[in-house]
C-alpha cells in the first residue's frame, strides 16, 4: 500500500484523482512486481488507507478493466489480468511473448501427425499435394490457463518426423538451420465454435482472434503455416505506425 500511494504522489497533478491511481496501480502490473492472477486489496481498504474517496478507487478500477488490466469477474475480488501484448512489427515465438509478460508459457499437445496436405496448406506452403507435412495441434497456455489453440503446418522436408518438436517449433526447426526470418500475418475476430469453447474455456459464441501467419527463410521458400486462434479477452495485437 506504501508503493500504491508512492506512485500516486508520483503523478501528473494535473490528471483527475482517478487517473493518478489508475497510473500508480498500473505502474507496477507493467512491470511484472504484481503478476497475473494476484488479488488486489478492496475498494474500501484503499480508499481508507490513502484518503480516498470509493467512487475514486471505482473508477480507476474500470480505467484498468476496460484496458484489460485487471479483472472483476470472480465475486467481488479485483485480480491483475492476463492480458498478454503480441507485437506485430517482430517475429517473435509465443513462448518470448509469454516469457516477456513474466508468465511461464506451456502447452498441451493435442494431435502430431504426418499426412498429405490440405488445399489450403498446398497453397499456403507452396507445395505439391505429393509432399508430405507435419501437422500440429496445441493448445498453448500462460501459467498453465489456455489462452490460444495453434495448428502450424511444416513441410516434411523441414523436420524430421512429428517427434522432432518438443514445446518449441522453432527451437526445432533451429537445430536443423531452418529458423524462420521474416513472416506475413493475416487477422480476423469470429464468435468461438464448440471446438474453440472446449479447448480455450470460453463461452461458444464468445469474442475469438484468429491468425493466419507464413512464415519464410532467407531463401524465399515457406517453412511453416500457422493457424491460431486467441481468447479475444486475454490477447492485444500491438502496431507500431511511423511515417
Amino acid at each position: 500500500m506504501k508503493l500504491l500511494g508512492a506512485g500516486l504522489l508520483s503523478q501528473n497533478p494535473d490528471w483527475p484523482l482517478y487517473r493518478r491511481l489508475a497510473a500508480a496501480i498500473e505502474a507496477p502490473i507493467r512491470a511484472t512486481h504484481l503478476r497475473p492472477g494476484a488479488v488486489l486489496p478492496g475498494e474500501r481498504l484503499i480508499a481508507d488507507e490513502l484518503g480516498l474517496s470509493r467512487v475514486t478507487v471505482r473508477k480507476a478500477f474500470a480505467v484498468l478493466e476496460e484496458e484489460g488490466l485487471l479483472s472483476r469477474r470472480h465475486g467481488f475480488k479485483t485480480e491483475v489480468g492476463a492480458r498478454v501484448e503480441k507485437s506485430l512489427s517482430t517475429l517473435s515465438s509465443f513462448s518470448e511473448d509469454i516469457r516477456a509478460r513474466g508468465q511461464e508459457p506451456g502447452c498441451i499437445w493435442l494431435s502430431k501427425q504426418l499426412a498429405r496436405p490440405f488445399s489450403h496448406e498446398m497453397m499456403a506452403l507452396g507445395i505439391a499435394a505429393s509432399v508430405n507435412v507435419i501437422r500440429m495441434k496445441r493448445v498453448r497456455t500462460a501459467d498453465e490457463v489456455p489462452i490460444a489453440v495453434e495448428v502450424a503446418t511444416v513441410p516434411q522436408p523441414f523436420l524430421s518426423g512429428p517427434d522432432a518438436v518438443g514445446n518449441s517449433l522453432y527451437e526445432a526447426l533451429a537445430e536443423r538451420g531452418f529458423m524462420p526470418q521474416r513472416a506475413l500475418q493475416r487477422m480476423q475476430a469470429r464468435a468461438a465454435s464448440e471446438d474453440d469453447a472446449e479447448h480455450l474455456r470460453c463461452p461458444v459464441g464468445s469474442p475469438v482472434l484468429v491468425t493466419e501467419r507464413r512464415c519464410f527463410l532467407s531463401d524465399g521458400r515457406t517453412v511453416e503455416f500457422c493457424e491460431t486462434t486467441y481468447k479475444g479477452d486475454v490477447y492485444d495485437f500491438v502496431f507500431e505506425l511511423s511515417r
